[in-house]
């Protein structure tokens, strides 16, 4: 995803610099380094072209780097910045992002992690991908949004599978975004919601008189779409007479109002979703096959939030950010706790549960710092973790230890060393931990290798 892009990369730690500077090289980036503020600003008033992303850590000699963004920020195109910060920084962080930075990332990260947010940001400025920017930083859920991107200007009708709460809807607007048909409509009806005799006149309509009650002509969904999207959600609860009925609407691209006499014409994209089976519904004679064969031209399946472990603190930050914009709180950040249970959860609500769980935890939080008792109140309640789906404290934090060490010796090719720098402990720390968390250096990545002991 990197390929071609050309990455500055404004870092003091020779060894951070150059690991980075290395694999993105490796991923087909155009990497430079700038190791002081002032160096960053002269380089990048000098260059003959644009960057696709900045990489900044925050703390530098020189100048630190909000007045490196601060300052670049005022060019005609300005590049999207990353920001490398501590948990010390956080503050300053926040206040960046509000200022327009792209995303921040703190210290220690995994690389893969790294890459991800990378990828997000310098292929946002090149490639719009809606209003959001992204659905996410993970591998699969990248991929998600490349097929969205390909769909978006096809009058195909497109299928959204997966898991109750995995995000549906929000792809299907994503979708509606990317496409030509963004300044029409997007008109979303949930099928399970409405009983089935309402259905038909909250898809199609009705005339005046049509039926008791009906006191005035009402335009139903399919109408309202104009040319835009009509969003079927829950397809596979809507009954088999009114299915009849939507494979006519698809098949003339017209329909009538109940009780209307004209017909009327359809013009809208049609995306719909399901958390079921329809193939095995359409095999038990619960949704009609040629139906299906209609809505089904394109099925894009979205992975469960559980599938997609980049994703999560991702959409924490973005969540949180949100819920304390709505109203006072003294929340400044989320704690790393609460991040590595998250983590180790396994959202069997995904994005949705996400979202109330920081909805909540915002609202009723007291301290400074989002724990993992206000992400997780359940903890507390029921005296531990494992009834709660929520690993204990110690054992949240060896999960959190052995995940970072692991990963930055898989990066350094096993090498203690430089482990150690990119975890910034010594090597005698570094060494113990690995002892205390039974982790074997060779398992890493290779042999260890400059290791000081």
């Amino acid at each position: 995803m990197l390929d071609g892009r050309r990455i500055a990369v404004i870092e003091d730690d020779a060894i951070m610099g150059e690991s980075l500077v290395q694999r993105l090289a490796l991923e087909g980036a155009e990497p430079l380094l700038w190791r002081t503020g002032r160096e960053a600003l002269r380089a990048h008033a000098a260059l003959a072209g644009p960057v696709d992303a900045v990489v900044c850590d925050i703390r530098l000699p020189d100048l630190d780097g909000e007045a490196i963004f601060m300052e670049i920020a005022r060019a005609a195109a300005p590049p999207p910045f990353l920001f490398l910060t501590a948990h010390g920084d956080i503050d300053q962080a926040v206040r960046l992002l509000r200022a327009g930075a792209a995303d921040y990332l703190t210290k220690p990260f995994e690389m893969d992690t790294f890459l991800a947010r990378l990828a997000a940001v310098a292929v946002g400025r090149g490639e719009a991908t809606g209003p959001e920017g992204a659905l996410g930083v993970s591998p699969p859920m990248r991929r998600v949004e490349a097929m969205l991107a390909r769909l978006a200007d096809h009058a195909l009708p497109v299928l959204l599978s997966g898991e109750t709460g995995a995000g549906k809807e929000v792809a299907a607007r994503h979708l509606h975004a990317r496409s030509a048909r963004a300044g029409e409509p997007f008109v979303a009806v949930n099928c399970a919601a409405i009983p089935a005799e309402l259905l038909e006149s909250e898809i199609f309509g009705h005339e005046k008189g049509a039926f008791s009650g009906a006191h005035a002509r009402h335009a139903g969904v399919a109408e309202r779409a104009g040319g835009g999207t009509l969003f079927l959600d829950e397809i596979g609860d809507m009954a088999l007479p009114m299915q009849a009925k939507l494979l006519r609407l698809i098949e003339d691209a017209a329909f009538f109002r109940i009780g209307g006499e004209r017909p009327v014409a359809f013009r809208a994209r049609i995306v719909s979703a399901t958390h079921c089976d329809l193939a095995a519904l359409a095999a038990e004679g619960r949704f009609r096959q040629d139906l299906l064969f209609r809505l089904n031209a394109v099925e894009v399946a979205l992975p469960p939030l559980r599938a997609r472990e980049a994703d999560i603190p991702w959409l924490m930050r973005r969540f949180f950010e949100a819920a304390r914009a709505r109203g006072p709180t003294r929340l400044r950040a989320i704690g790393s706790l609460a991040e590595e249970a998250a983590l180790s959860h396994g959202w069997p609500g995904n994005v949705r549960e996400l979202r109330n769980r920081i909805d909540r935890a915002v609202a009723l939080a007291e301290g400074e710092v989002l724990g993992l008792a206000d992400l997780f109140p359940e903890f507390l309640l029921q005296g531990g973790g494992e009834e709660a789906g929520v690993a204990p404290l110690a054992e949240a934090r060896a999960a959190a230890e052995r995940r970072q060490i692991s990963r930055a010796l898989e990066h350094t090719g096993g090498r203690i060393a430089e482990a150690a720098a990119l975890l910034q402990v010594s090597r005698t720390t570094l060494w113990e931990k690995m002892q205390r968390l039974e982790i074997r250096p060779g398992a890493a990545g290779g042999d260890v290798r400059n290791s000081g002991r």
